[in-house]
């Protein structure tokens, strides 16, 4: 894959809301990755832990996910989301790869300061995994919504063990405006899908999509002996504002978080 876009690619993603980049990591980068993530489920990265959000994909006793909270909830492979990944040095670098600063030129502006809203590990273990309602990613507190997420299979995402579903074209508009996270009524989900061609988002490990936040997804339970896991890197313009104070981490501009440095 180039670091660049072509007008045509660019032209597609802003047509149909998403854009397959093909396999951006050479298989020592997924080899490295897939050994990181596991190793911070299991407890034994060098990270500092505590400003590391992680919920668990069945917490113990009630069968369901768990609170995504800031700290190491136990040396298990079965988390359902690791956010703040921006903090490990290995995700990080990733981040940063050319092609991912010129799309965020091309969404945001040439001389804009780029953050992160969110770098997250999103994992539906084996014969696990929580459903996710069809939404459109939106977050209500923010005075400008982020507009695009780099979405990075760790394994084979398949339709069996629950990989992404979209409606193309799409994302041109708000559906449920209204709602805080952007989540659809089963009214709106029915109607948006009832003469849609839905397609899911089948990928090899180390393939990646582009999305456009507004782009209306769900996803399945993992139906299979192996896992779905997946990287999701958020990224919006810096100057953003978000009502509680919360604060994002530069990826590309002055004051960028470096690999070497976190």
């Amino acid at each position: 894959m180039s670091d660049t876009l072509s007008n045509e690619q660019w032209r597609q993603f802003e047509a149909r809301g998403f854009l397959r980049l093909g396999k951006i990591l050479t298989h020592e980068e997924l080899n490295a990755l897939q050994l990181r993530m596991d190793d911070i489920m299991l407890g034994r990265a060098p990270l500092d832990y505590d400003r590391i959000a992680m919920q668990l994909d069945r917490e113990p006793g009630t069968g369901k996910p768990g609170p995504q909270t800031k700290g190491h909830k136990g040396a298990t492979l079965s988390y359902r989301k690791i956010q703040d990944l921006e903090y490990d040095p290995l995700f990080l670098a990733y981040m940063q790869k050319p092609l991912f600063r010129h799309i965020c030129a091309r969404a945001y502006g040439e001389e804009t300061t780029v953050a992160c809203y969110r770098a997250m590990f999103m994992n539906k273990p084996a014969r696990e995994g929580t459903p996710l309602i069809w939404h459109q990613d939106r977050w209500r507190y923010l005075d400008r919504d982020p507009l695009i997420t780099i979405w990075t299979a760790l394994d084979p995402a398949t339709i069996a063990n629950g990989c992404v579903e979209i409606v193309p074209g799409a994302h041109h508009t708000l559906i449920n405006p209204t709602s805080g996270s952007g989540f659809l009524t089963p009214e709106q989900a029915e109607e948006l899908t009832r003469d849609a061609e839905t397609v899911f988002l089948e990928m090899e490990a180390g393939d990646s999509v582009l999305l456009h936040n507004h782009l209306p997804h769900s996803s399945n339970i993992n139906n299979t002996d192996i896992p779905r896991r997946a990287f999701s890197a958020c990224y919006m313009d810096a100057i953003t504002k978000a009502e509680n104070g919360e604060t994002f981490n530069v990826i590309f501009g002055e004051g960028a978080l470096q690999p070497e440095l976190v």
